[in-house]
């Protein structure tokens, strides 16, 4: 399972969220604690967003831990909403395209978890994706195909809305020639205005989320751990749950996209 982390609020140097807490994403690259991998070396990146509508990107498949144009990025470059991700593969190969984020237009996309049965099932969830949008698909994992699904379901007037069909197709597909666990997911998004995140599995086993707002920062991390030990003021997100995050308030709404999937 990959580990990912999610900022928005007053600008910030990306270093504080990415590589200097004691728990840091960089930390849990290679200590993380409530996953069945600590070990996330499959590559790493970052999404973010400045002066422009659609985000930096900056991808590579070294360890998080081991790259030092990384650590001179955060270093210096500041955001008020920014996305960072570091990648246990579960099955796609090691390569730049399959590191997440994801960018499309504005949006900016990352996932934690799973389709289950992947390869099975690989060529029919790319043929839901449309033709206009199918260019765009550059990498082979199921989190780029969740993504590009969610664009053509309406992502941008919809985004609950849109990630929950499109995760009820890719439930259906799973059901009827992947495996179990269909799917487990968590996942942020952001347009550049505002950050999503959700957490949900069609077993008991949805990955770890939590949030914390930082006076002090001036702003709300996303997390899939938090990022010290022992820190209190950490709020776990509960299972089939979709947030939006708008300053240090958070609303959250349900995520069922097994009743669509039945539906379908």
């Amino acid at each position: 399972m990959c580990r990912w982390a999610a900022y928005s609020g007053k600008p910030i140097f990306l270093e504080d969220i990415v590589s200097r807490p004691g728990h840091s994403l960089i930390h849990q690259s290679h200590c993380a604690t409530q996953c069945h991998t600590a070990i996330n070396a499959d590559g790493f990146g970052v999404a973010w967003y400045g002066e422009r509508p659609e985000p930096g990107l900056y991808r590579d498949v070294m360890p998080a831990w081991s790259d030092p144009n990384l650590r001179s990025l955060t270093a210096q470059v500041k955001s008020g909403l920014f996305l960072a991700h570091v990648r246990a593969s579960t099955g796609s190969a090691t390569s730049r395209n399959n590191c997440h984020p994801f960018v499309h237009g504005r949006w900016s996309f990352m996932h934690n978890g799973q389709v289950g049965g992947y390869d099975a099932i690989r060529r029919d969830s790319d043929m839901l994706i449309p033709e206009d949008l199918y260019r765009h698909r550059k990498g082979a994992t199921d989190s780029e195909a969740l993504f590009l699904i969610a664009v053509a379901e309406g992502l941008d007037d919809d985004p609950r809305g849109a990630l929950e069909r499109a995760a009820a197709r890719l439930i259906t597909l799973a059901r009827a020639k992947g495996a179990a666990p269909h799917l487990r997911m968590t996942a942020a998004l952001s347009d550049g205005q505002q950050l999503y995140a959700v957490r949900y599995a069609t077993d008991d086993l949805a990955p770890s989320l939590y949030y914390r707002w930082s006076d002090s920062r001036g702003g709300m991390a996303v997390v899939s751990e938090p990022l010290e030990s022992g820190e209190g003021g950490w709020t776990e997100v509960p299972a089939a749950s979709f947030c939006t995050f708008d300053g240090a308030s958070v609303q959250v709404e349900e995520f069922r996209p097994c009743r669509l999937a039945v539906a379908a």
